[in-house]
């Protein structure tokens, strides 16, 4: 079984839930489609490791309830003392990073305040996620156990990453701002002239 089909165990091992709600429990750890999700929730179900029945809707059509079963708890307990594989990391930002001396200094600050923008965002909606989680936690004994902590722990954790990365992304905004427009056009220049003498054009 593939890691989503162990998110998914995850999941329901805490609550039994749709498709769809199970969507947006997944989205804080491992996000998936929903056309991934309801095939290999098929998948599971054939292999006795979730079950399903449907619940009635007025004016709605029946939806599906999944549910963890032993066996597949089992399988998650399993799964959860085998060593974790490297995380894969793919973000079309780094590798614009990675090429930003190809254009002027106007683009390549643009590039990193939008994403700043996109991070603070971001920041923002965990921040009150954890403002929410910690009001709760006031009111009753909290503890490793608890559902609400699980979501918890998790959204402190995009918050540091969040936190790093504005930051990373601010030192460097102050390259950038230090390196005025004619160097990045002399780069970019350089780079065109050292290709042209490779292809024996000059």
């Amino acid at each position: 079984m593939n890691t989503l089909g162990y998110a998914i165990l995850s999941t329901l091992a805490s609550d039994s839930c749709s498709g769809y709600e199970l969507v947006n429990h997944l989205e804080v750890m491992w996000p998936a489609k929903h056309s991934q999700v309801y095939p290999l929730l098929k998948i599971m179900e054939n292999k006795k490791l979730v079950t399903s029945k449907s619940v009635e809707q007025v004016g709605k059509p029946d939806k599906k309830i999944y549910s963890i079963t032993e066996k597949g708890k089992k399988e998650l307990e399993e799964w959860l003392i085998t060593t974790s594989s490297n995380p894969v990391v793919r973000d079309e930002f780094l590798i614009k990073m990675y090429s930003i001396w190809l254009v002027d200094q106007k683009q390549a600050k643009d590039l990193v305040q939008k994403r700043v923008e996109y991070l603070a965002q971001k920041l923002e909606n965990e921040l009150e996620k954890v403002v929410v989680f910690e009001m709760n936690a006031e009111q009753k004994q909290w503890n490793i156990k608890s559902k609400t902590f699980r979501r918890y722990i998790l959204s402190k954790r995009e918050i540091k990453l969040y936190e790093d990365e504005i930051g990373w992304c601010k030192w460097i905004m102050s390259f950038i701002n230090k390196t005025n427009n004619k160097h990045f056009v002399l780069g970019i220049a350089g780079v065109k002239l050292i290709n042209q003498l490779l292809l024996g054009i000059i």
